[in-house]
């Protein structure tokens, strides 16, 4: 096993040299590293993550599964997230719960959540800013009174954006509760305000049976979205314009095609995807939903998935006794999640380990106060 150049105590490895390693080196490298760890280290791998990655998760799963089981955790001094950023910022908010009760001058170690490559974020989390969300608030303000919107946020957006909502009375969902946090949403106000993803937000409340003419689109880069007073009064959904890169890939004429070579094939589709692709599905569900559907299918089952290509071909290979497909005949993988490799996870648990840690996920204190206040609404939530 090659050995790093002498470096001063303080001084973090330097990324470069392990750029040139090998992927059973560095392989090597990464269980070397977990052991040494032991119970300090969790590494956190989420579905959408590469298979040489996803070998060393200890947790495998959705954003907020990850970060619900790190929380129980009680013995980690260490997160790696191999995910997105904002991952691991619910993971830095959930996994310090305890240490944000006992108050700073308490015993309660605090957890160092790493991201082993700061570039990995999430375009449909970046399209919702929270100066874009306070300008929406402004304008929504000059038009109505805004006690009557409830602010959603789903997961997959920044810890100042679940903060937002948290101060305002809002929640967070995820794909799996969106339709409990809306008829949550209801009870308490008249209207919603959801983003960042458009999708999401149009298939949940369709399927609860509001109308399409009581939904607006708000585009954050026009005057009051884009939108009118007159839609805007008469709206019950008010929907960010964001979407998922990745999930916007799948067209109906994916599916006709399908359904044309394979007769009685099933289309299983993420609630990410656009709405005529959703409409035209079988059975359509969060990535935990499509995992179980799959796993709990009899032998010869047939499935075209829509969903990101890494978690499909990971079915396929887990059920040969299946036909599993991916729906979009194009590569359609999360680019961004594709960035942490094993370069970035070798880097970063041995810097782990000379107490060098690198890419350091931290929430500020008050941010982190009021996500956790949207975050808890919405384990409230049945």
């Amino acid at each position: 096993m090659q050995t790093a150049p002498a470096l001063a105590a303080n001084e973090p490895l330097d990324f470069e040299a392990f750029r040139q390693l090998e992927n059973d080196e560095l392989a090597a490298r990464v269980r070397a590293a977990k052991q040494e760890l032991g119970e300090d280290l969790l590494i956190l791998g989420h579905h959408y993550q590469q298979d040489e990655v996803i070998q060393f998760a200890d947790l495998t799963g959705d954003s907020f599964r990850l970060s619900a089981l790190a929380a129980q955790n009680d013995r980690c001094r260490y997160i790696v997230f191999c995910g997105v950023h904002f991952m691991a910022e619910t993971a830095d908010i959930l996994a310090n719960a305890k240490h944000a009760a006992a108050g700073s001058h308490e015993p309660a170690h605090r957890v160092q959540v790493v991201l082993p490559d700061l570039s990995a974020g999430c375009s449909m989390a970046d399209m919702a800013d929270i100066d874009q969300v306070e300008d929406c608030w402004s304008q929504l303000g000059e038009v109505m009174d805004t006690g009557e919107v409830m602010p959603v946020t789903y997961i997959n957006s920044a810890a100042n954006l679940k903060a937002f909502c948290g101060r305002h009375g809002g929640i967070v969902c995820t794909s799996s509760n969106a339709a409990a946090v809306l008829e949550w949403s209801f009870r308490q106000r008249r209207r919603v305000l959801f983003f960042p993803d458009q999708h999401l937000g149009r298939n949940t409340a369709r399927r609860m049976g509001i109308a399409l003419d009581e939904m607006v689109l708000w585009d954050p880069r026009q005057p009051l979205g884009g939108a009118t007073e007159h839609g805007i009064a008469a709206s019950r959904v008010l929907l960010w314009r964001g979407h998922c890169s990745v999930h916007g890939m799948f067209r109906p004429e994916h599916v006709t095609a399908f359904r044309q070579k394979h007769p009685g094939i099933k289309i299983l589709v993420h609630p990410e995807c656009v709405m005529p692709v959703v409409d035209m599905a079988d059975l359509v569900g969060s990535t935990e939903f499509i995992l179980r559907t799959v796993d709990q299918a009899p032998a010869g089952s047939q499935w075209a998935i829509g969903t990101e290509l890494h978690l499909v071909n990971r079915l396929k290979n887990r059920h040969p006794e299946q036909q599993i497909y991916f729906l979009s005949p194009m590569v359609c993988m999360c680019a961004t999640m594709y960035r942490i490799d094993l370069s970035h996870l070798a880097w970063s648990l041995e810097n782990l380990l000379r107490g060098t840690p690198v890419n350091v996920i931290r929430v500020p204190d008050d941010v982190a106060h009021w996500a956790r206040v949207a975050l808890e609404r919405m384990l409230t939530v049945r």
